[in-house]
C-alpha cells in the first residue's frame, strides 16, 4: 500500500505524494545530484562551483531523441487520447503539448457533463486542483523578482500573526519551507477545517494547534502550509492572491481562461463539471469549492492557457522573446529541495520536490518537472515537462482520480523516447492509486451490530459541545432522532445508533470518499449526563474530542 495511514483516517491522501511514490520504482523520478542533505538542512554548493561541475545534457542523457521522434509521437497522440478516454470511461479530457516554445497540439475529447451533449474542446475550463501549486510557485517567482522578496524570507515578516505550535519554528519558517512541504506541519494540515466550511483566514489561524513533525527533516504535503506562504506574498504585494496571480502571470501570458477564483470558474459557459463514479457510472454529483486553498488547489484553466505557462517554464521565464519571470528565481523553484518519498528498491531513485514542483530524472537521464492534481469529488490533472527536449504535456480530466492524466502523459513521453509505451501505465496507476477512493473509518463497510446495547434517551445527548480547533458542535434531538450540526457550513448529519452511547454517520466530502463512516461516541461526565463527544472523522491529529458546554 502506498500510504501509511490508519483505517481511522479520513484525510484524502495527498495526490502528488502518491504519484511521486508510484513513479519512484523502476521508472525513476529524481536524483540527489546538486545538493547534500546534512543535519536536516539542504546545503547547496555555490552556484559557480555547481555550474562548473555540471555535465551538459548530451553527456548525461543515454537515450537520444531526434525531432522526427517527437513529430511521430505527436501524430499518435490523438489516437492515444481517444484510447485513454474510451478505456477509462471518464466523461471528458483535454490535452495540449508545448514544443520549442509553441503549442503544437491542443484538443478536447468527450463531454463536459455526463448525459449532456456539450463537447470538451481545447478551451474548455477545468478545475486543475494541485497543479495550482506549480502555477503558484511561478507567481511567487515573478513576485520575488519584482519586489525583491526571496524564497528564504521569513513568513512572519509578512504575516506577523502566523503561528505554528513551536514558537522557534514559527520564527524560522520561510516561504520556501512551506512551498517545499518541510515546515513540520502534518500531512494535509487544515484540510479537515476546509471540509467544515472554514475560510482561509480561519484555517491559517488554527494551524498552531496542530502537532509538528521534524522541521526541515520531514516532508508532509500541506495545502494550507503552501497557502500560508502564498498569502504572505500577497500581503507583501498589497493585494489579494487571485489579483496578484493575474498581474504576475495570467495577464502577461494572455491566459484569459485562467483564474484563482471559484466564482470565475462557475461563471464560465465552457467548463467541465466534476464527476465521481456512482454504481460504476460517472455522474456529476458534487461541486468542489476550493477558494480557501486557492494557491494550492483553486485554479481553473484550459489546456490552451496552460500550454502557454509550460512554454514559459521551459523558456526559463521568457515568452515570445520577452522576460516575464526572472530565470534564476524560477530555477530555484524548480530545483529539488527535499526528499518527498524514499526509494522502494535498490535500483530506484527517491522522489524529490522543489518549491511547488516535482523534480525527477527519467531512466534515460533526462530531468523532468511534474505535478498532479486531484479532487476526490471529481477532477484529475497532470503535467510533465522534459526541459532538455523543450517539451511538455498537460492533461486535464473531469473524472475522479485513478491515474488517467498521468498515464497518458507518461505514455506520450515513452513514445517520444522509445517509440512505444514501456508499460501499461493506466493499469499500474489504477492498481496503485485505488486506495485513494476507498471508504475509510474503522467501521466502514461493517454491518451495524444486531445485539447492540441500548442508547440512553436521545434527548440526553442534546447540547452544545466545544473544541478549540473545530469550533462548536451542536447535537439536536426531538426524542426520536438525533442530529449532529457542525462547522461554518452548517453541515448536518443524522446520527444512527451503533452500540450503547456510540452512533455513526456517513460523510461524503472531499476528504471522505463514498462509503466512509465516522463513529460518534458520547462520554459520561464526572457527575450526571454526558460531558463530551468524540468524532472519529475529526480525530486524525487527536483533536476529535468536544467538551460539553
Amino acid at each position: 500500500m502506498l500510504f501509511s495511514r490508519s483505517a481511522q483516517s479520513f484525510s484524502f491522501l495527498n495526490w502528488i505524494r502518491g504519484v511521486g511514490r508510484v513513479l519512484t520504482g523502476n521508472v525513476g523520478v529524481a536524483s540527489l545530484a546538486g545538493f547534500l542533505l546534512l543535519g536536516g538542512q539542504l546545503l547547496n554548493a555555490p552556484r559557480g562551483q555547481a555550474e562548473a561541475q555540471e555535465l551538459s545534457p548530451a553527456q548525461t542523457v543515454s537515450v537520444p531523441v531526434e525531432d522526427s521522434q517527437i513529430a511521430a509521437a505527436l501524430e499518435r497522440l490523438d489516437g492515444m487520447s481517444l484510447g485513454s478516454l474510451k478505456r477509462s470511461g471518464v466523461p471528458g479530457l483535454a490535452v495540449a503539448v508545448t514544443w520549442k516554445g509553441k503549442t503544437v497540439f491542443a484538443k478536447g475529447y468527450g463531454v463536459r457533463a455526463s448525459g449532456k451533449p456539450d463537447r470538451v474542446n481545447a478551451d474548455t475550463v477545468f478545475q486543475i486542483a494541485s497543479v495550482s501549486k506549480s502555477l503558484a510557485a511561478t507567481v511567487v517567482a515573478g513576485h520575488v523578482d519584482a519586489r525583491k522578496i526571496r524564497w528564504d524570507d521569513l513568513v512572519v515578516s509578512y504575516l506577523p500573526d502566523f503561528r505554528l505550535q513551536n514558537e522557534a519554528v514559527t520564527d524560522m519558517v520561510t516561504l520556501g519551507d512551506l512551498f517545499a512541504h518541510r515546515s513540520g506541519l502534518p500531512d494535509h494540515a487544515g484540510d479537515d477545517l476546509e471540509d467544515l466550511g472554514f475560510n482561509r483566514a480561519e484555517v491559517l489561524a488554527r494551524l498552531h494547534l496542530l502537532p509538528l513533525g521534524g522541521f526541515r527533516t520531514d516532508y508532509a504535503y500541506t495545502n494550507f502550509g503552501l497557502t500560508a506562504a502564498a498569502e504572505a506574498v500577497a500581503v507583501a504585494s498589497g493585494t489579494d492572491w487571485a489579483t496578484l496571480s493575474e498581474n504576475i502571470l495570467y495577464t502577461p501570458l494572455a491566459m484569459d481562461r485562467t483564474s484563482s477564483r471559484f466564482s470565475d470558474f462557475m461563471a464560465r459557459d465552457n467548463k467541465a463539471l466534476p464527476h465521481v463514479r456512482d454504481n460504476g457510472q460517472f455522474e456529476s454529483l458534487y461541486q468542489r469549492q476550493p477558494d480557501a486553498q486557492s494557491p494550492a488547489g483553486g485554479v481553473s484553466s484550459s489546456v490552451t492557457d496552460l500550454a502557454k505557462w509550460i512554454a514559459l517554464v521551459l523558456g526559463e521565464g521568457s515568452c515570445n522573446g520577452k522576460s516575464v519571470i526572472d530565470a534564476q528565481m524560477l530555477l530555484e523553484a524548480t530545483t529539488a529541495e527535499v526528499i518527498s518519498g524514499p526509494s522502494r528498491s535498490l535500483d530506484a531513485r527517491p522522489s524529490l520536490y522543489g518549491y511547488g514542483f516535482n523534480v525527477g530524472v527519467e531512466p534515460s537521464g533526462r530531468v523532468t518537472l511534474s505535478h498532479s492534481g486531484a479532487f476526490a469529488l471529481g477532477a484529475a490533472t497532470s503535467f510533465l515537462m522534459v526541459p532538455s527536449l523543450d517539451l511538455g504535456i498537460i492533461v486535464l480530466t473531469n473524472g475522479e482520480p485513478f491515474g488517467v492524466p498521468e498515464s497518458l502523459a507518461r505514455s506520450f513521453i515513452d513514445v517520444v523516447e522509445y517509440g512505444e509505451p514501456r508499460r501499461d501505465w493506466l493499469a499500474g496507476y489504477q492498481r496503485l492509486l485505488k486506495p485513494l477512493m476507498q471508504p475509510v473509518g474503522m467501521m466502514a463497510g461493517k454491518p451495524v451490530p444486531v445485539a447492540a446495547l441500548p442508547a440512553a434517551p436521545l434527548t440526553d445527548y442534546a447540547g452544545t459541545y466545544s473544541n478549540s480547533y473545530f469550533g462548536p458542535a451542536a447535537v439536536l434531538s426531538d426524542g426520536n432522532e438525533v442530529t449532529l450540526e457542525i462547522g461554518p457550513a452548517g453541515l448536518k448529519y443524522d446520527l444512527k445508533h451503533w452500540d450503547g452511547d456510540t452512533f455513526f454517520f456517513e460523510p461524503r466530502l472531499e476528504n471522505a470518499p463514498a462509503g466512509s463512516r465516522s463513529l460518534v461516541r458520547f462520554e459520561r461526565g464526572p457527575t450526571v449526563g454526558f460531558g463530551s463527544l468524540w468524532i472519529e472523522y475529526l480525530d486524525e491529529y487527536g483533536l476529535g474530542t468536544f467538551e460539553r458546554n
